[in-house]
């Protein structure tokens, strides 16, 4: 079995694959203070619930963009499983190439989505990652990465929203009625999540332009689901993207 951990600002995903297949997955909110034996007392009763035994997995691959919570996962899966864990970042193989300025500068996690998205849907292909922030990633047809834009996420903005207007205040993240609100709630929501699912077609136009064909539009994230709703142009909605990029980048590099 293979343990895989996408460590991201706002949540963490985790997977169990047996082979090809993700057995269980798990999310839940990023503590940034939580220690390697707390963050294991969870792990140990989440693969309790799910009939996996520790000892049967045999490798941990991880993408983290929380700096003070790498050296945690690692001591975690050094210390509770033995392992020596996969961590996604500069010097490991990838099967594409980064064709940016500055490779080093590409989030763990992008690298992996964008490794997934071409090994499963191909290229000429975008990957939108509705997160902490809603991240472009594109993947030209022969699998170079070739980089991509990054925006406010809808939570993001939506906290600002709050805490700048005075009398504004939380909303539920849903479709309003109409575009047009007719009161405070309504209006909120119309801003958010039309005005999110416009940005992201603006955005899919720009990049299609740019690359003078047409691209395969794949949304991952929490969000993803809403505003691929709105979007046309979002042909598929793949919520374990990040796992599935950590279970190729761990299988191209054990072969090292």
């Amino acid at each position: 079995m293979l343990l895989c951990l996408d460590i991201g600002n706002t949540n963490i995903k985790a997977g169990v694959f047996e082979g090809e297949s993700l057995i269980a997955h798990w999310r839940f909110s990023t503590q940034r203070h939580r220690l390697a034996d707390e963050y294991a007392a969870l792990f140990m009763q989440l693969f309790d619930l799910h009939q996996i035994r520790p000892r049967e997995i045999r490798g941990c691959a991880i993408a983290c963009v929380v700096p003070p919570l790498r050296a945690v996962f690692e001591e975690m899966v050094r210390h509770y499983l033995g392992l020596e864990p996969l961590m996604v970042g500069p010097g490991i193989r990838t099967g594409i190439r980064l064709a940016v300025e500055n490779p080093r500068e590409v989030g763990a996690d992008r690298v992996a989505n964008a490794v997934a998205t071409y090994r499963l849907y191909g290229g000429p292909a975008i990957a939108i990652a509705f997160g902490t922030a809603t991240v472009f990633d594109v993947i030209s047809r022969d699998g170079e990465y070739l980089g991509g834009a990054i925006a406010p996420g809808i939570l993001v903005a939506a906290e600002a929203l709050v805490t700048a207007a005075a009398q504004l205040y939380q909303v539920e993240l849903t479709r309003p009625p109409r575009v047009i609100g007719r009161n405070t709630i309504q209006a909120m929501q119309s801003g958010l999540i039309l005005g999110f699912a416009s940005m992201v077609e603006g955005m899919i136009q720009r990049i299609q332009a740019e690359l003078e064909e047409p691209a395969r539009v794949i949304a991952t994230g929490g969000l993803a689901d809403t505003i691929a709703h709105e979007v046309r142009a979002i042909q598929v909605v793949d919520p374990h993207l990040t796992l599935h990029g950590l279970r190729f980048l761990f299988e191209l590099n054990r072969r090292r």
